[in-house]
Protein backbone atom coordinates (compact mmCIF):
# COMPACT_ATOMS: atom_id res chain seq x y z
CA UNK A 1 0.00 0.00 0.00
CA UNK A 2 1.05 3.49 -0.49
CA UNK A 3 -0.48 7.34 0.66
CA UNK A 4 -1.09 9.72 -1.57
CA UNK A 5 -1.02 13.48 -0.94
CA UNK A 6 -3.40 15.22 -3.38
CA UNK A 7 -4.03 19.20 -3.60
CA UNK A 8 -3.28 22.29 -5.36
CA UNK A 9 0.03 23.83 -4.85
CA UNK A 10 1.57 24.66 -1.41
CA UNK A 11 -1.27 22.98 0.27
CA UNK A 12 1.70 21.64 2.40
CA UNK A 13 1.43 17.58 0.34
CA UNK A 14 5.71 17.72 0.33
CA UNK A 15 6.40 19.00 3.76
CA UNK A 16 3.24 16.71 4.90
CA UNK A 17 4.57 13.18 2.93
CA UNK A 18 7.70 13.52 4.01
CA UNK A 19 6.87 14.20 8.19
CA UNK A 20 4.35 10.78 7.40
CA UNK A 21 7.31 8.98 5.63
CA UNK A 22 9.45 9.38 8.39
CA UNK A 23 6.98 8.82 11.04
CA UNK A 24 6.29 5.15 8.92
CA UNK A 25 9.56 4.27 8.25
CA UNK A 26 8.26 4.47 4.77
CA UNK A 27 9.74 5.76 1.09
CA UNK A 28 9.10 9.42 0.47
CA UNK A 29 8.43 9.96 -3.11
CA UNK A 30 8.09 13.78 -4.86
CA UNK A 31 6.34 12.55 -8.24
CA UNK A 32 6.95 15.68 -9.96
CA UNK A 33 10.59 15.94 -9.04
CA UNK A 34 11.07 11.80 -9.99
CA UNK A 35 9.60 13.19 -13.36
CA UNK A 36 11.63 15.68 -13.60
CA UNK A 37 14.80 14.08 -12.82
CA UNK A 38 13.48 11.04 -15.45
CA UNK A 39 12.55 14.02 -18.25
CA UNK A 40 15.87 16.31 -17.37
CA UNK A 41 13.79 19.30 -17.73
CA UNK A 42 12.02 21.50 -15.57
CA UNK A 43 7.76 21.62 -15.58
CA UNK A 44 8.43 24.93 -16.83
CA UNK A 45 10.41 23.94 -19.65
CA UNK A 46 8.14 21.08 -20.27
CA UNK A 47 4.96 23.24 -20.56
CA UNK A 48 6.62 25.93 -22.67
CA UNK A 49 8.27 24.03 -25.30
CA UNK A 50 5.80 21.31 -25.55
CA UNK A 51 2.34 22.08 -23.66
CA UNK A 52 0.38 21.01 -20.53
CA UNK A 53 -0.73 17.45 -22.45
CA UNK A 54 2.34 16.38 -22.73
CA UNK A 55 3.29 17.40 -19.82
CA UNK A 56 0.27 15.47 -18.21
CA UNK A 57 1.52 12.52 -20.26
CA UNK A 58 4.60 12.51 -18.35
CA UNK A 59 3.09 12.62 -15.31
CA UNK A 60 0.58 9.63 -15.88
CA UNK A 61 3.94 7.92 -17.12
CA UNK A 62 5.56 8.56 -13.95
CA UNK A 63 2.43 7.76 -11.30
CA UNK A 64 2.71 4.55 -13.00
CA UNK A 65 5.71 3.84 -12.48
CA UNK A 66 5.28 5.26 -8.71
CA UNK A 67 2.45 2.89 -8.17
CA UNK A 68 4.58 -0.41 -8.97
CA UNK A 69 6.07 0.25 -5.53
CA UNK A 70 4.44 0.06 -2.16
CA UNK A 71 5.13 1.45 1.44
CA UNK A 72 5.99 5.27 -0.20
CA UNK A 73 4.56 8.67 0.95
CA UNK A 74 3.94 9.86 -2.28
CA UNK A 75 3.73 13.65 -2.77
CA UNK A 76 1.78 14.42 -6.25
CA UNK A 77 1.66 17.58 -8.33
CA UNK A 78 -1.35 19.57 -8.26
CA UNK A 79 -3.05 18.16 -11.30
CA UNK A 80 -2.70 14.79 -11.01
CA UNK A 81 -6.29 14.41 -10.03
CA UNK A 82 -7.68 16.17 -13.42
CA UNK A 83 -6.97 12.13 -15.39
CA UNK A 84 -9.29 9.81 -14.16
CA UNK A 85 -7.11 6.83 -14.67
CA UNK A 86 -4.26 8.72 -11.81
CA UNK A 87 -7.10 8.60 -9.66
CA UNK A 88 -7.83 5.19 -10.67
CA UNK A 89 -4.13 4.19 -10.06
CA UNK A 90 -3.70 5.86 -6.84
CA UNK A 91 -6.95 4.23 -5.35
CA UNK A 92 -5.68 0.33 -6.75
CA UNK A 93 -2.13 1.41 -4.88
CA UNK A 94 -3.20 2.82 -2.13
CA UNK A 95 -5.07 5.48 -0.12
CA UNK A 96 -5.66 9.00 -1.39
CA UNK A 97 -4.96 12.46 1.28
CA UNK A 98 -6.26 15.37 0.34
CA UNK A 99 -4.88 18.44 1.64
CA UNK A 100 -6.45 21.97 1.12
CA UNK A 101 -5.91 25.74 2.21
CA UNK A 102 -7.38 28.68 1.13
CA UNK A 103 -6.33 30.81 -1.19
CA UNK A 104 -4.25 33.49 0.48
CA UNK A 105 -2.50 30.93 2.41
CA UNK A 106 -1.48 29.14 -0.61
CA UNK A 107 -0.57 32.67 -2.49
CA UNK A 108 1.63 33.52 0.73
CA UNK A 109 3.19 30.32 0.56
CA UNK A 110 4.22 30.00 -3.19
CA UNK A 111 5.70 33.81 -2.58
CA UNK A 112 8.19 32.17 0.05
CA UNK A 113 8.66 29.14 -2.14
CA UNK A 114 11.84 29.24 -3.84
CA UNK A 115 10.66 26.46 -6.37
CA UNK A 116 7.73 28.09 -6.80
CA UNK A 117 8.66 29.27 -10.71
CA UNK A 118 10.64 26.47 -12.35
CA UNK A 119 7.63 23.58 -10.46
CA UNK A 120 4.93 25.79 -10.61
CA UNK A 121 4.36 27.67 -13.90
CA UNK A 122 1.49 30.16 -14.31
CA UNK A 123 -1.82 28.11 -15.27
CA UNK A 124 -3.49 31.18 -16.27
CA UNK A 125 -2.63 35.04 -17.72
CA UNK A 126 -4.53 36.31 -14.47
CA UNK A 127 -2.52 37.78 -11.49
CA UNK A 128 -1.53 35.01 -8.99
CA UNK A 129 -4.56 35.11 -6.43
CA UNK A 130 -7.39 35.59 -9.18
CA UNK A 131 -5.18 32.24 -10.51
CA UNK A 132 -5.43 30.32 -6.93
CA UNK A 133 -8.72 31.08 -6.66
CA UNK A 134 -10.49 30.30 -10.17
CA UNK A 135 -8.00 26.82 -10.36
CA UNK A 136 -9.25 26.25 -6.10
CA UNK A 137 -13.06 26.32 -7.75
CA UNK A 138 -12.31 24.35 -10.61
CA UNK A 139 -10.47 21.97 -9.22
CA UNK A 140 -11.77 21.97 -5.66
CA UNK A 141 -14.81 18.77 -6.79
CA UNK A 142 -11.65 17.13 -8.24
CA UNK A 143 -9.55 16.98 -5.05
CA UNK A 144 -12.82 16.27 -3.03
CA UNK A 145 -13.76 12.85 -4.92
CA UNK A 146 -10.40 11.26 -4.84
CA UNK A 147 -9.78 11.96 -1.54
CA UNK A 148 -10.43 9.09 0.60
CA UNK A 149 -10.68 12.37 3.37
CA UNK A 150 -9.51 16.00 3.65
CA UNK A 151 -7.34 17.61 5.56
CA UNK A 152 -7.42 21.81 5.93
CA UNK A 153 -3.46 22.98 6.37
CA UNK A 154 -4.32 26.45 7.57
CA UNK A 155 -2.34 27.73 10.27
CA UNK A 156 -1.90 23.92 11.35
CA UNK A 157 1.70 22.92 11.92
CA UNK A 158 3.17 19.64 9.84
CA UNK A 159 3.56 17.54 12.97
CA UNK A 160 -0.10 17.96 13.77
CA UNK A 161 -1.19 16.91 10.24
CA UNK A 162 0.58 13.95 9.84
CA UNK A 163 -0.69 13.13 13.29
CA UNK A 164 -4.41 13.86 12.23
CA UNK A 165 -3.50 11.64 9.09
CA UNK A 166 -2.27 8.72 11.03
CA UNK A 167 -4.72 8.76 13.47
CA UNK A 168 -7.60 8.65 10.28
CA UNK A 169 -5.71 5.89 8.92
CA UNK A 170 -5.51 3.86 12.19
CA UNK A 171 -9.50 4.53 12.75
CA UNK A 172 -9.81 3.17 9.24
CA UNK A 173 -7.20 0.07 9.44
CA UNK A 174 -6.67 -2.74 11.10
CA UNK A 175 -3.43 -2.75 10.58
CA UNK A 176 -1.30 -0.02 12.59
CA UNK A 177 0.42 2.76 11.30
Amino acid sequence: MNLFLIGYRCTGKTSVAKSLAANLDWSFVDADTMLVTKCGQQIEDIVDTEGWEAFRRRERSTLRQICKKKQQVVATGGGVVLDADNVKAMRASGIIIGLGATAETIRQRMLQDEKTRAFRPALTDKGPLAEIEDILMARGPYYERASDFFIHTDEVPVDEITGKIIELLNERSATRF
